[in-house]
C-alpha cells in the first residue's frame, strides 16, 4: 500500500459519494491497521473521522467487510461481544486483498462513514475496485 494509491482510492470513494449524494469520510489502512491515508468531505458528519478509520481498521483485523461481521456480532451470532472502542461491525469497511484464496493476505483496508449503510458500502467497494485494477 502505498500514499498515492491510498490517496487515490479515497478520491474514488468520495466520487461514488457524490454521486450519490452522500457526504463521508474515508480512511485507507495498511497491513497493520495504521492510517495511510484520510479525507473528510466538506460538511460531513463529526462521526466520520473516528468510524472510518475503525471500520478499515476493523476490516483487515478479521479479514472480512464489516458488513459481514454485522450480523454475528448480534445477541446469539459467534461473535457475540466483540464490537467495542476498536471494532465497528457496520456496512463500510472493506479489506484490501494480495492475491486470491489460501495463498491471499490481508495488506490493508478502506473505511467509509457519514452516508447509509448502503452509500458506505458502495463508496468502500469503490476505493477497493481501485486496488483491484492497480
Amino acid at each position: 500500500m502505498n500514499r498515492e494509491l491510498a490517496l487515490r482510492m479515497c478520491e474514488a470513494a468520495i466520487k461514488e459519494a457524490a454521486r450519490t449524494g452522500a457526504l463521508v469520510s474515508v480512511a485507507v489502512v495498511d497491513a497493520g491497521g495504521h492510517l495511510t491515508a484520510f479525507q473528510r468531505m466538506d460538511g460531513a458528519g463529526i462521526a466520520g473521522p473516528v468510524l472510518a478509520p475503525a471500520k478499515a481498521h476493523t476490516a483487515v483485523a478479521h479479514r472480512v467487510a464489516t458488513a459481514d461481521l454485522a450480523p454475528m456480532v448480534q445477541p446469539g451470532g459467534e461473535l457475540y461481544g466483540l464490537a467495542g472502542d476498536r471494532f465497528v461491525c457496520v456496512g463500510g469497511g472493506v479489506p484490501l486483498w494480495d492475491g486470491e484464496g489460501a495463498g491471499g493476505r490481508v495488506i490493508g483496508g478502506v473505511g467509509v462513514s457519514g452516508g447509509t449503510v448502503s452509500q458506505d458500502v458502495a463508496c468502500a467497494e469503490a476505493a477497493a475496485a481501485l486496488w483491484e485494477t492497480s
